[in-house]
């Protein structure tokens, strides 16, 4: 359920759980949406109300949010962490090339975007194929396929069939952040829940404890979805 409210600087969407136990609210800078989780039976009027008063943080959360990123000649995007620069050679080899500081890309300059944007999916897509059939043999499970996409919200997911779909801008974050949603994922094919036996197999499969890793992904998310926006 999605409400439009005159008193509020975007829409909410509301998420009835059965098992909260209070409202939860956060601004979802990628979709431009208000996120509201609240209990089964919670009156969404009175949620919306207290929305209304939260107006002060929710300003406070947007103004904070960075900028959108284009993907053009000059702009500066990380690459599992690694910060590289955009550089355009309309006389170079077409293509995204990867030297230790920069993204070298050939071409015409109004491909550019695009040659960029498909070179970071590609190489998400491998990469994360690659980091999901180890840690998949680790924990004695088989997954059926591994995409990549666009979400405007989850990192993963994994169906109850084995196929689990990434996001392709974990390419952007370090590799530790890479492998815990990861490890996520493939913990799911052992327990579709987040119960405690979920998360022992989430860390025993990380290697360690996951909570730096999710604490990164969260700092970062605002800016890893600003990537190729604006």
């Amino acid at each position: 359920m999605i409400s439009d409210d005159p008193r509020l600087p975007l829409p909410v969407r509301i998420s009835r759980l059965k098992r909260s136990r209070r409202l939860r609210l956060r601004v979802d800078h990628g979709s431009g949406l208000l996120k509201l989780t609240m209990p089964w039976r919670h009156s969404a009027r009175a949620a919306i109300d207290w929305v209304a008063g939260q107006r002060p943080w929710i300003e406070r959360q947007l103004a904070a949010a960075p900028p959108g990123l284009p993907l053009q000649a000059g702009a500066k995007v990380p690459v599992e962490g690694v910060e590289r620069t955009i550089v355009h050679d309309p006389a170079a080899r077409r293509g995204v090339h990867l030297t230790a500081d920069e993204l070298l890309v050939g071409g015409p300059a109004e491909s550019l975007a695009a040659a960029v944007e498909r070179w970071l999916r590609t190489r998400a897509r491998e990469r994360l194929s690659a980091e999901t059939a180890v840690i998949a043999a680790s924990a004695g499970v088989t997954v059926r396929s591994v995409s990549v996409g666009d979400p405007v919200s989850r990192w993963g997911s994994c169906s109850s069939s084995g196929a689990i779909r990434f996001s392709w801008r974990l390419i952007l974050a370090p590799p530790d952040v890479l492998r815990f949603v990861v490890a996520h994922e493939v913990a799911h094919r052992l327990h579709m829940d987040h119960s405690p036996a979920f998360k022992a197999a989430e860390e025993r499969l990380f290697g360690g404890s996951v909570a730096a890793a999710r604490s990164e992904l969260r700092r970062l998310s605002p800016s890893l979805r600003a990537v190729g926006r604006g």
